[in-house]
């Protein structure tokens, strides 16, 4: 369906947030991604309003807004003023009755909670790294190495650096006690899968589709400690990590690797009740896709990996953002009715 189709005589609400405390940068860069969803979909006749969150009182950004006329683009990551607030935009989109794009306000709290995500991923027989968690530096009972060190309740790479990759027991010693100590929650340790990194997306419900995945190509680096995607390569352009990682996109797959990658994802994605979109990262090594990490609410934006998988498979980003549009409306109680 086109998104004129799908939401005709509605109004689209896109809800993003602002937080008052990023650096001028930051806001800039979310202003200008926000003008290239707009012009994206006003390109296709679609009717759509603009919120931008930049205080903790969401509800009264919607008042005035019909949830029956308006369906939601859920773009928060956060809620300004608030650590570890992505769920409560869907939570108070859903206390007000607004259809919306996106997953579950009890998926995304599950899938911050690494020690979960691994739980859940174990019970389903989802290939991952092996993993331990620790709320203190003693460590006799880890031999796996390199391992890797990341906070546990966490995400966007948030405190991965080179030194979270550790390749002696000492160093992991040291590497949990500085997670502990700087970020006030458990440390998680993976065995650290030095192969071939994948970023993949997903989309639909019921149906669910995987967009050409993206493969990210360490050979700049030889050191393993650098081979990996750190906070800086996502977020700090000039960074040696952002302008080294080459991208290949759709990543050379043999068809067995094809399909391997595929059923590994479409089984995670289904494991986690994602809804609507979501992305993947994988790596392989000796012949087996190891699921490490599960965004479902992942960066949408123009140049993010989304938009890149979806232009890989013939999306414009209008197409793409219309394509997400109708996976929601079809949750909405009107447009239900009508197609009945």
């Amino acid at each position: 369906m086109s998104i004129e189709k799908s939401i005709s005589g509605f109004t689209l609400l896109l809800l993003h947030n602002i937080d008052p405390a990023w650096e001028p940068d930051e806001a800039e860069q979310a202003i200008r991604e926000v003008a290239a969803f707009e012009s994206a979909v006003r390109d296709t006749g679609q009717p759509l309003t603009t919120i931008t969150v930049r205080s903790d009182d969401l509800a009264s950004y919607l008042k005035g807004y019909d949830p029956d006329r308006h369906i939601v683009f859920n773009w928060c990551e956060e809620i300004p003023g608030i650590s570890h607030s992505e769920a409560l935009a869907p939570r108070t989109l859903e206390a007000l009755k607004f259809t919306y794009t996106g997953s579950t306000p009890d998926v995304l709290t599950y899938c911050w909670d690494k020690v979960k995500v691994k739980q859940l991923m174990n019970l389903w027989g989802i290939p991952t790294p092996r993993w331990r968690v620790y709320d203190s530096a003693k460590t006799d009972d880890w031999d796996c190495f390199p391992a890797i060190v990341k906070p546990a309740k966490e995400h966007c790479s948030f405190g991965v650096t080179t030194e979270a990759v550790v390749r002696s027991p000492e160093e992991l010693r040291t590497r949990i006690a500085c997670i502990i100590d700087t970020f006030h929650q458990p440390a998680l340790v993976e065995d650290f899968i030095d192969g071939r990194e994948f970023h993949v997306t997903l989309w639909g419900n019921g149906a669910v589709e995987m967009l050409p995945p993206a493969e990210m190509d360490f050979g700049a680096f030889d050191d393993v400690r650098d081979r990996l995607c750190t906070y800086e390569s996502k977020f700090r352009p000039g960074s040696r990590h952002y302008e080294k990682i080459a991208l290949k996109l759709p990543a050379p797959l043999s068809e067995i690797e094809y399909k391997r990658l595929q059923s590994a994802s479409v089984l995670t994605y289904r494991a986690f009740g994602c809804r609507d979109y979501a992305r993947l990262d994988i790596r392989l090594r000796d012949g087996i896709f190891y699921v490490f990490d599960v965004n479902p609410n992942s960066d949408v934006s123009s140049e993010a990996s989304m938009a890149c998988a979806a232009e890989a498979a013939g999306y414009t980003y209008g197409e793409m953002i219309g394509h997400v549009i109708d996976l929601a409306a079809q949750r909405h109680p009107i447009f239900r009715a009508n197609i009945a």
